[in-house]
């Protein structure tokens, strides 16, 4: 008998069964092939725009991605950094070969751990109660937890022009009946498209016809460990180059060959991510588009024409590579294709992840709706950390909208379902300002220590950083300068405008032109790192609108502590609009604040919602 059982080893299931593992609890990772552990079939990278950011807060919270991703890297960026820090995130690029195999390694060597080479078959139910799993072998594995992770392998289909054939990612096995049992089990499923881009051997591209695009020339790190595995100096670099005129003719001329439209597609594609012929016919208007070449792995000849996704043909494949300028001589490795797969609606589980239908079943990544790596890995832990605390009886932990870009993700999935695959950006944040890059573990740090996935040491570590803030800014609030000769004349060294009263060095570093580093004219910093000066400086320039937004937040707490009785019955609450009352029933959400994300349900409902509650605790 297992605690836990994760079916898939995809990024959710990686962070899933570690999670379990790590908090002591018997696990099973069952998944198709243990050399496609964490295997990376879209793109070799980790990180991007909000997607960093969760990178980060996996780090913040105890999991893994962010060790493997530093551990892989073959170059990496710290993105928007002209820019606030809001929008800052760190992008890698990484050895996919590496990536995996050090996340199978990993996991291969976790105590509490079994790894099974299998498919499951369908879920074993007794008296409506998960019991374990059924594997396609035949043999039943008993289990007081279940944990889905089938990525896009349920049902999936590869789509390439307007051949279809019954497969999963990289020429692996698809995941078949398991949909069908979800489907009798109560779940709605939806059909859902990605696809991937062609692949091009290294050797074959002429780059003196690109753009060259390095990694930055300092150290980074997703992980708060910060330990050096890379040298900066090696980092490989990719190359910008854009589609042609004659690309653009070649896809139009023979658009009716692509599986997307063609008729052959069932689901639907995601919106942020679209294939070239989707970006042609949707905006038209544009004379070229984009194109990153990005090595795959220092072990494979082939590079990733990232942005060029397409169901084409392979003869076609072959004439829109040869369009693009770069590419006139390339070889393609291997041929795009689309994907196809079944996903749950999303608006089935608790924030927990747990399903509402099926108590102790989870299911996390893309089987939830959500595209890329980052998404399902984030989606994967929680669901880890919650099965955990539901077998100690404990309360869930359920990250809020303001905490982390976690909290984001999942209440909108389980708040708004999706139709297409979801991608965190971070436009759907309203608190951006507070889930920032450099500020994740001062979130979700102490969450990871009190649920036992940072350890002491980490957690020590952790506190000592943020002695250290508060010290430097009593220093600088302590230390104040004058208006004299010598002072202005250090302002104006360091192009900023003379003072003209006593000033703290804490209110001059408020001065968009001073950064910390300029106050070493004045004080010694040099014992403080990099890390504890960065979070320094941010917290005093956007001091003022830091509060802002931790005031717009309490507002929403207050929304969000108000629980709705979990026995409430919609149909009772009179006044209360029809479409509201349905969607209130199906989402069943948990408190006041996700009730008013409802889409369909307006504020007035709310108010009449709040009014039936407080009433009816009145009279209890």
């Amino acid at each position: 008998m297992y605690d836990v059982i994760v079916v898939g080893g995809g990024h959710a299931g990686s962070e899933a069964c570690l999670a379990c593992a790590r908090l002591g609890y018997k696990t099973l990772l069952v998944t198709g092939n243990i050399n496609m552990i964490a295997s990376m079939p879209c793109n070799p990278s980790i990180g991007g725009p909000a997607k960093g950011i969760v990178v980060r807060e996996i780090d913040a919270l105890g999991g893994e991605m962010a060790k493997n991703a530093d551990k892989t890297q073959i170059q990496m960026r710290l993105l928007n950094i002209s820019k606030g820090p809001a929008v800052r995130a760190l992008r890698a690029q990484n050895d996919k070969v590496l990536y995996s195999m050090e996340m199978k390694n990993t996991i291969l060597q976790q105590p509490n751990m079994t790894v099974i080479e299998d498919y499951v078959r369908k879920i074993n139910m007794e008296n409506d109660e998960i019991r374990g799993v059924i594997l396609e072998s035949g043999k039943t594995i008993d289990g007081k937890i279940v944990i889905l992770t089938t990525g896009t392998y349920m049902e999936a289909k590869i789509l390439v022009g307007a051949k279809v054939t019954q497969m999963g990612p990289d020429n692996q096995k698809a995941s078949l009946g398991l949909s069908q049992q979800l489907r009798e089990l109560g779940f709605m499923t939806l059909r859902l498209k990605t696809g991937t881009p062609p692949r091009v051997k290294t050797n074959t591209v002429d780059f003196s016809k690109t753009e060259r695009h390095d990694g930055d020339e300092i150290e980074r790190h997703f992980s708060f460990d910060k330990i050096t595995y890379f040298d900066v100096t090696k980092q490989w670099p990719c190359y910008l180059t854009y589609t042609s005129s004659h690309t653009h003719d070649i896809i139009k001329s023979n658009l009716i060959k692509s599986s997307m439209y063609s008729g052959v597609v069932e689901g639907v594609g995601p919106r942020y991510c679209p294939s070239i012929e989707d970006k042609l016919v949707r905006f038209h208007d544009k004379e070229r588009h984009q194109i990153f070449l990005e090595p795959e792995s220092q072990s494979i000849d082939e590079i990733y024409v990232q942005g060029f996704s397409t169901s084409m043909p392979h003869d076609i494949q072959e004439m829109m590579i040869k369009s693009i300028p770069g590419l006139e001589n390339a070889v393609i490795a291997k041929y795009a294709y689309a994907i196809e797969y079944d996903a749950i609606d999303s608006r089935d589980l608790y924030p927990t992840l747990e399903t509402k239908l099926h108590q102790n079943l989870y299911m996390a990544g893309q089987i939830n709706g959500t595209s890329g790596y980052e998404e399902a890995a984030c989606q994967g832990l929680m669901a880890g950390i919650n099965a955990c605390l539901k077998l100690q009886n404990k309360e869930p932990l359920i990250l809020k909208r303001n905490e982390a870009y976690i909290g984001v993700l999942i209440d909108d999935l389980v708040t708004k379902g999706v139709k297409d695959p979801y991608r965190l950006l971070t436009s759907r944040a309203e608190y951006r300002l507070l889930l920032r890059h450099d500020n994740a573990d001062i979130r979700l740090r102490e969450y990871g220590y009190q649920i036992g996935l940072v350890n002491s040491d980490k957690y020590k570590k952790f506190l000592n950083k943020m002695k250290e803030i508060e010290e430097l800014k009593r220093i600088l609030k302590d230390f104040a300068i004058v208006p004299n000769k010598i002072n202005n004349e250090k302002v104006k060294s360091i192009n900023s405008v003379n003072i003209k009263a006593k000033t703290t060095l804490y209110n001059l570093l408020r001065r968009p032109e001073i950064k910390i580093n300029h106050l070493s004219n004045w004080v010694d910093i040099s014992d403080f790192d990099d890390e504890v000066l960065e979070q320094t400086e941010i917290d005093i320039k956007y001091e003022g609108y830091i509060k802002k937004a931790e005031k717009q937040a309490e507002k929403m707490l207050k929304m969000e502590d108000y629980k709705i009785p979990s026995d409430i019955k919609y149909d009772d609450v009179h006044n209360l609009a029809l479409e509201a009352k349905e969607k209130l029933k199906n989402i069943e959400p948990i408190t006041i604040g996700q009730a008013s994300r409802i889409s369909g349900v307006n504020p007035s409902d709310i108010s009449i919602l709040l009014v039936y509650i407080k009433t009816k605790n009145n009279s209890i």
